[in-house]
C-alpha cells in the first residue's frame, strides 16, 4: 500500500487492510496528542484510493476487515464515501466490516440518511474520542467540543445503526480534576451506551502543549494511587448496559475487561486487589507517569 507519513490505527485494526482516505486530522490542535504533527489534513484523490483497492485485491488472498485511514475518514464528501464502500464490496466479497475513526465535527457534517446508507453499504463502526467528559478538561486539552456535542454525536450514529467505539483518557485532568474527570466521563458513556468503551492512561508525548506544562510544573499527572483511584471512580459511576469495556493498552497499569453492567463487580474487585498490592510497595519502587 502507499501511505503518506505515518498511519495510525485502534489495537483492534491490527489486521486490517489500512487505506488512506485522508491525510491527517481536520482537528489537530488538542494538547496532548502528537499524532499527524507531520503532514497537513488533506483529502486523498479518490482515484488514488481507489487505486489502492486494486492493489490490495492483487496482493491479497483475502481480506476480512478494511480500515480507513486516517484520521477523520468521514469528512469526505458521502458520495465519494459510498463509492469507495461500494468497491470494497465489489471487490472484497469476504469483507466483514469497514471501521474508520469519526470526530464529532465529522459526524455533525453527515446527515443521518446519509449515515444510514453508509451503515447499509458496509461501514459497520465508527471510533470516536471522548477523551473526558468533563468541559474544564475538555477545553483545557483544546478539544474543539464540549461533552454534551460529543454525546450527541455519539447518539447520532447509534441511531443510524453503526456500531460506536469510544475511548478517553485516565489523568487527563490531573489531580485537581480527577473527580470531576473521572464521573463525568462515566456519565458520558452512559449517555451514549456505545457497543465498545476504551480507557487510555495519560502519555505524555514531545512536542505537545502538554509536555510543555509538565515540564514547566504547570500540568501535574498522576501517580498510580490517583490512576486506580480515578479508574475506580469511572467504573463505579458506569451505567452502560452491554458495552464491552476495555483497559488493556500499553499505556494501562492495569488490564480490565468486561462487559458492563454485569461485570462492574469484578472489575471493582479488580481495582481494589491492585490498590491494595500497590500499597504494599515501596515509594522508591513505584512506576511514575
Amino acid at each position: 500500500m502507499r501511505y503518506q507519513g505515518m498511519v495510525y490505527r485502534p489495537p483492534s485494526e491490527a489486521y486490517s487492510l489500512i487505506v488512506q482516505v485522508t491525510y491527517g486530522c481536520s482537528h489537530n490542535t488538542c494538547a496532548f496528542c502528537s499524532m499527524y504533527k507531520e503532514k497537513r489534513f488533506a483529502l486523498r484523490p479518490l482515484n488514488e484510493v481507489l487505486e489502492d483497492f486494486q492493489l490490495a485485491r492483487q496482493r491479497y488472498r483475502s481480506v476480512r476487515r478494511v480500515f480507513l485511514a486516517d484520521g477523520d475518514a468521514l469528512i469526505r464528501k458521502a458520495s465519494e464515501l459510498y463509492t469507495i464502500l461500494d468497491t470494497i464490496r465489489e471487490l472484497f466479497p469476504e469483507c466483514e466490516r469497514v471501521t474508520s475513526y469519526a470526530s464529532p465535527s465529522s459526524i455533525r457534517l453527515r446527515t443521518e440518511e446519509e449515515l444510514r446508507t453508509l451503515w447499509e453499504k458496509g461501514l459497520t463502526m465508527v471510533y470516536m474520542g471522548l477523551e473526558s467528559g468533563s468541559d474544564k478538561v475538555l477545553t483545557l486539552m483544546r478539544k474543539g467540543h464540549s461533552a454534551a456535542e460529543i454525546i450527541e454525536m455519539g447518539q447520532k450514529v447509534r441511531r443510524c445503526g453503526m456500531a460506536l467505539s469510544v475511548t478517553a483518557i485516565t489523568g487527563l485532568g490531573g489531580p485537581e480534576l480527577l473527580e470531576e474527570h473521572a464521573v463525568d466521563t462515566a456519565k458520558a458513556f452512559n449517555a451514549m451506551n456505545p457497543e465498545y468503551i476504551g480507557m487510555l492512561t495519560l502519555m505524555v508525548e514531545p512536542g505537545t502543549p502538554l509536555y510543555d506544562w509538565v515540564k514547566a510544573g504547570s500540568f501535574h499527572l498522576l501517580d498510580q494511587h490517583q490512576v486506580l483511584t480515578e479508574t475506580e471512580l469511572l467504573v463505579r459511576n458506569f451505567d452502560s448496559p452491554g458495552s464491552v469495556f476495555r483497559m488493556n493498552h500499553a499505556s494501562n497499569y492495569l488490564d480490565l475487561r468486561g462487559t458492563l453492567n454485569a461485570d462492574r463487580d469484578a472489575l471493582l474487585s479488580s481495582i481494589r486487589r491492585a490498590e491494595q498490592d500497590l500499597s504494599c510497595l515501596r515509594p522508591e519502587s513505584w512506576r511514575g507517569l
